[in-house]
């Protein structure tokens, strides 16, 4: 870790802010080519060296606090705690030589985010090449670098960025034709921005039961709840699990409905082999911050119809013409991503399997310390269908999910609660269909960060606290 926290002094301001971004303490250590040291750089010096017209070309040679606090490597863990204070938690350790030879971090409890970025790859160094290149808005070419590589990874023809989730939702109903007078079936246990994008589009919603076990959309109340108005079906791959995405689309094809995939929580997933995403008329997936991947905020539509993708590219840029610029053939939206987005992204889909396999084993790390924990249910996996871990999910069933939630918070450690049920919300209860079940798991759902690697010390803290609810 040491290695991560230092920075040459014959450096630039550029080369600090890889280091931080890579080491994730907002801090670097100076060093010159003896490894003797010369100072500390953190994230806000960089900030105000900046604002006050610093290049990020600019070497740092005379920049580096070298009045800040250090530790010895003679001293005890008491010396060194004592130097340490709200401001200044961690410092950098050196030999009687004045070289670098360790730090000293000191933090009682840390805290627990329920998801934070993984920016630890090329991000960093393609969101910089983007903004150098002056191509920071929406159009450059880590744009469409991005929607090929993504759709290419989803197994699809075709990728449409866009600036969020939500949008790309609302695109693919727009480009689908689907509009007032249809009825657009969605599941009861999803976050609302499903439902807000069949209301955007003028259509009406149905809202309808999920699956008890797999907690993603039943087929079965599917069925039930299509009327001549349906013209559409929103399965959402929910906390990272998979939709039966074959009793879906054979009741698609046979009541001639749409089918548009919400993968915003299932990046990588697959249904028999096949990537969530390839199967739907259009699908859509979300790189909010929270997500598997993340752009900040943004968005993507994938499909196999060229049409459709033509469609979704005039419609996301003003319904403006390919062909003639300036000339709009019908009403569209600014859904556009941005340049600087999507070199983020680009750098965060190089990782997506690391990622997934981190996020994967926080999962299992969750169930070790649960082995003899009985009223915590982890989501289940089934045959065929091959879910992610986007958060840690399980059933809390001994009735005081809400009482582990407000422990686990006093310990800074973030759980959420699942979703409510779109039903109960006064903006969508005239739409419910069924929802029984629905109920039932967002009032027992839980879940756990996957932000970091749990440690030994963090296995303690949770232990501790799912034992008191034993």
């Amino acid at each position: 870790m040491l290695d991560q926290l230092k920075c040459k002094q014959s450096g630039t301001l550029l080369d600090v802010m890889q280091v931080i971004n890579t080491n994730g303490k907002g801090i670097a250590f100076i060093v010159d080519d003896e490894n003797k040291f010369c100072g500390v750089m953190t994230d806000g010096d960089i900030r105000r060296l900046l604002l006050d017209g610093k290049d990020l070309s600019a070497g740092i040679q005379d920049l580096p606090n070298s009045e800040c606090t250090v530790a010895y490597s003679h001293e005890s863990f008491q010396e060194m705690l004592d130097k340490t204070n709200e401001s200044v938690s961690i410092l950098p350790v050196l030999n009687d030589a004045n070289e670098l030879v360790d730090f000293f971090q000191y933090q009682n409890k840390v805290y627990v985010p329920v998801a934070t970025p993984n920016l630890k790859g090329n991000e960093f160094k393609y969101l910089v090449d983007a903004y150098l290149s002056t191509w920071i808005s929406s159009s450059g070419s880590y744009i469409r670098q991005f929607e090929d590589e993504f759709s290419t990874y989803c197994q699809c023809e075709y990728g449409v960025a866009v600036s969020n989730g939500t949008v790309a939702i609302h695109l693919a109903l727009e480009a689908l034709g689907v509009g007032k007078g249809d009825e657009v079936i969605v599941p009861d246990l999803t976050f609302a921005a499903t439902i807000n994008a069949v209301f955007h589009a003028g259509a009406t919603p149905v809202i309808v039961d999920v699956d008890e076990d797999s907690w993603c959309i039943d087929p079965a109340e599917i069925e039930k709840a299509i009327s001549p108005k349906t013209k559409a079906i929103i399965p959402v791959h929910i906390y990272g699990q998979v939709c039966d995405m074959d009793r879906i689309m054979s009741l698609s094809k046979k009541h001639n409905l749409y089918v548009i995939e919400d993968c915003a929580e299932a990046h990588g997933a697959t249904f028999k082999g096949q990537k969530v995403g390839s199967f739907g008329h259009i699908s859509t997936f979300s790189f909010f911050g929270n997500k598997v991947i993340t752009t900040g905020e943004g968005g993507m539509c994938v499909t196999n119809d060229a049409d459709l993708n033509d469609q979704m590219c005039v419609l996301r840029d003003h319904g403006m013409s390919k062909e003639k610029r300036y000339w709009h053939d019908r009403v569209g939206y600014n859904y556009r991503m941005t340049n600087l987005q999507a070199a983020i992204g680009v750098g965060q889909l190089e990782r997506i399997d690391e990622i997934l396999q981190f996020r994967r084993e926080i999962e299992q790390a969750y169930k070790e310390i649960c082995t003899d924990i009985n009223f915590i249910q982890f989501e289940k996996d089934f045959e065929n269908k091959n879910r992610i871990t986007w958060l840690v999910s399980a059933l809390v069933t001994n009735g005081k999910r809400d009482e582990l939630i407000a422990k686990l918070k006093a310990e800074s450690i973030d759980a959420r609660p699942f979703f409510y049920p779109l039903g109960d919300m006064e903006p969508y209860k005239d739409y419910v269909f069924s929802n029984e079940n629905s109920k039932k798991l967002s009032a027992m759902g839980i879940n756990f960060p996957t932000g970091q690697a749990l440690t030994d010390k963090l296995k303690k803290r949770i232990k501790s606290v799912f034992q008191e609810f034993a």
